[in-house]
C-alpha cells in the first residue's frame, strides 16, 4: 500500500470527478456533498502520509516509478520529502474550504465547477510531488486551464474574461522558457530524473542561462515584480474559492519551483544572481505594501499584501540558508492560512451585500461581533502578531537574511512595519467607527458553515506560532539536503 500512497492520493479526487459524472445537474446538494466527501476523504489520507512520514531521512518517500516513455529514458516518477509533503497538505486542506465557501454562491454549472477544484486538487499534488522535470512542467501547466475557467466563467465582474486571459497568457510565456531548459538538461545529461539531475554539475555559464529560464517562470508564478500585474486583476475577477485557492496554493508554486529546482539545481546561477533576487524584492516588499495602503477594494488590499508576503519569502529563499529557507517556508504556509482565511472573510461580506469598497463597511464589530474577532485575528496575523505562525516565519526569515546581508534585513523589515499599517487601517475603517447604515441597513452574523470554513485556519495559525517545532521538524533534514549541494 505504501509503494502507492502518493497515487491513491492522486486517484481519490480523480472519483469525485468520476461519481459527478453521473449526478443529474439540477440535484445540487448530492453534486455538493458529493465534492465535499471526496475532499475530506483526500485530506484525512494525506494526514496519514505525514503520520508515516520518516522525518529523521531527507530522501524522497512513498516514490513510485513508472514506465512513460523508456526509450526516450522518460519516466512518471513520485515522491515527497519535509517540504513537498507541507504543500501536499496544505492543499488537501484548503480543497473543502473552497467547496464550502461557494456552497450557496454558485449558481450555473455547479457540476462543472466543482470538478474543476477536484481536478486542480490532484494537478497540485501531483505537482508538488513530482520528481522528474518533464511531469512537473506537464502538471505545472495544467493546473492553468481549471483556474483560467473558474476565473472566466465563474468570475464576479465583466472583466473576468480579460483577467482569466491575462492570468493564462503571463504564466504560459514564461513557461515556454522553462520547457526549453529542460530540453537542454535532457540533451546535457540524457534523463529529466530529479534526483539524477541534481547530482550532475553544469558548467556556470549553462547553470546562469538555465537558472534565468526556470527563474521567469517561477518570478511569473509567484509573482515577483514587474510580473506582478496579474495577481490583482485575478483576485479581483476570480469567485472567493478561486481568490482562495489562487493565493493559497498556487502563488506557492513559484516559490516552491525556486526552492526545488532554481536553487537547488543551479547553485551557482543563484549565487550570482542572490543581489538581483534580493533588489527585485526588496523593491515588491516596500512597493507594494505603499500600493496597498491606498486600495478602497478589499480584495486588491489582500492581493496586493500576497505579493509583499511573496517578496518577502525569495528574500528568504535567496539568503542560502537554514534559517533563511526554513523561515520562507514557513511564511509560505502560514499565507496561505492567513490570506485564505481574509479571503474568506471578504466573501462573508460580499455574499450579503456584493460589494467589496471599504467605504460601505464601517463600525461593523457592534452588530457582527464573531465575524469581527476572526478578521481581527486574521488581521493581526497578516502583520506577523506575535503568537501566529507567521512571526514565525517572518522572525526565521529575518534571522536567515542577517546572516546574508544586513542593508536587505533592515530594508526587509520596513515591509513589516508597513504590514502593520495596512492591516490595522483596514480593521480600524472595517471594525470600528461609526455604523454606516446609509447603505447597507442590515448585517447577517456567520453561520455554522462560514464558521467551519475560517476556525481550521484560525486553528493552524494559532498552533503553529505557538508550536512551529512540528513543521520545522519536517523541514530540517530536506532543507539541509539541498543547502549541502550549494
Amino acid at each position: 500500500m505504501f509503494n502507492s500512497f502518493i497515487s491513491v492520493l492522486i486517484i481519490i479526487p480523480l472519483c469525485g470527478i468520476f461519481l459527478l459524472f453521473f449526478i443529474h445537474e439540477t440535484n445540487a446538494v448530492a453534486i455538493k456533498m458529493t465534492a465535499l466527501v471526496f475532499s475530506l476523504i483526500t485530506f484525512f489520507y494525506s494526514l496519514f502520509l505525514w503520520i508515516l512520514f520518516d522525518h529523521s531521512t531527507a530522501r524522497f518517500q512513498f516514490t513510485e516509478y513508472v514506465e512513460w516513455l523508456w526509450s526516450y529514458n522518460l519516466y512518471f516518477f513520485i515522491g515527497v520529502d519535509g517540504i513537498s509533503l507541507l504543500f501536499i497538505l496544505l492543499t488537501t486542506l484548503l480543497i473543502p474550504l473552497c467547496i464550502l465557501s461557494s456552497w450557496s454562491s454558485v449558481k450555473k454549472s455547479i457540476k462543472e465547477y466543482y470538478s474543476y477544484f477536484l481536478l486542480m486538487e490532484s494537478l497540485l499534488i501531483c505537482v508538488f510531488s513530482s520528481l522528474d522535470l518533464i511531469i512537473f512542467f506537464i502538471f505545472f501547466e495544467s493546473i492553468l486551464i481549471p483556474m483560467y475557467l473558474i476565473i472566466g466563467f465563474w468570475g464576479s465582474r465583466t472583466r473576468k474574461i480579460k483577467a482569466g486571459f491575462q492570468f493564462f497568457l503571463y504564466t504560459l510565456i514564461g513557461s515556454v522558457l522553462m520547457l526549453l531548459a529542460i530540453f537542454v538538461i535532457y540533451f546535457e545529461t540524457g534523463t529529466t530524473d530529479y534526483q539524477l539531475v541534481s547530482n550532475f554539475t553544469f558548467s556556470d555559464r549553462r547553470q546562469i542561462l538555465l537558472w534565468l529560464a526556470f527563474f521567469m517562470s517561477f518570478a511569473i508564478k509567484v509573482p515577483m515584480m514587474p510580473f506582478h500585474i496579474w495577481l490583482p486583476e485575478a483576485h479581483v475577477e476570480a469567485p472567493t474559492s478561486g481568490s482562495v485557492i489562487l493565493a493559497g496554493v498556487l502563488l506557492k508554486m513559484g516559490t516552491y519551483g525556486l526552492l526545488r529546482f532554481s536553487i537547488a539545481l543551479f547553485p551557482q546561477g543563484s549565487f550570482y544572481f542572490t543581489p538581483l533576487v534580493y533588489t527585485m524584492s526588496v523593491i515588491a516588499v516596500i512597493y507594494t505594501s505603499l500600493t496597498t495602503l491606498r486600495q478602497i477594494d478589499l480584495k486588491k488590499i489582500i492581493a496586493y499584501s500576497s505579493v509583499a508576503h511573496m517578496g518577502f519569502v525569495t528574500i528568504g529563499l535567496f539568503s542560502l540558508n537554514v534559517q533563511g529557507l526554513e523561515g520562507s517556508i514557513v511564511i509560505m504556509l502560514s499565507h496561505g492560512f492567513v490570506s485564505s482565511a481574509l479571503f474568506l472573510c471578504i466573501g462573508v461580506l460580499y455574499e450579503r451585500h456584493h460589494t467589496r469598497l471599504i467605504k460601505y463597511y464601517t463600525g461593523v464589530a457592534q452588530i457582527i461581533p464573531l465575524f469581527s474577532i476572526f478578521f481581527f485575528f486574521f488581521s493581526m496575523a497578516n502583520l506577523g502578531f506575535p503568537g501566529t505562525s507567521s512571526f514565525v516565519g517572518e522572525f526565521l526569515t529575518l534571522v536567515g537574511v542577517f546572516e546574508s546581508n544586513t542593508c536587505v534585513t533592515f530594508l526587509a523589515a520596513t515591509g513589516m512595519v508597513l504590514g502593520a499599517a495596512y492591516s490595522l487601517w483596514l480593521c480600524n475603517r472595517i471594525l470600528f467607527g461609526k455604523l454606516n447604515t446609509e447603505y447597507i441597513s442590515q448585517y447577517t452574523e456567520i453561520n455554522r458553515r462560514e464558521f467551519a470554513m475560517l476556525i481550521p485556519l484560525a486553528f493552524c495559525t494559532l498552533f503553529f506560532g505557538v508550536y512551529p517545532e512540528l513543521i520545522l521538524d519536517s523541514l530540517h533534514m530536506s532543507v539541509t539536503n539541498i543547502l549541502t549541494k550549494i
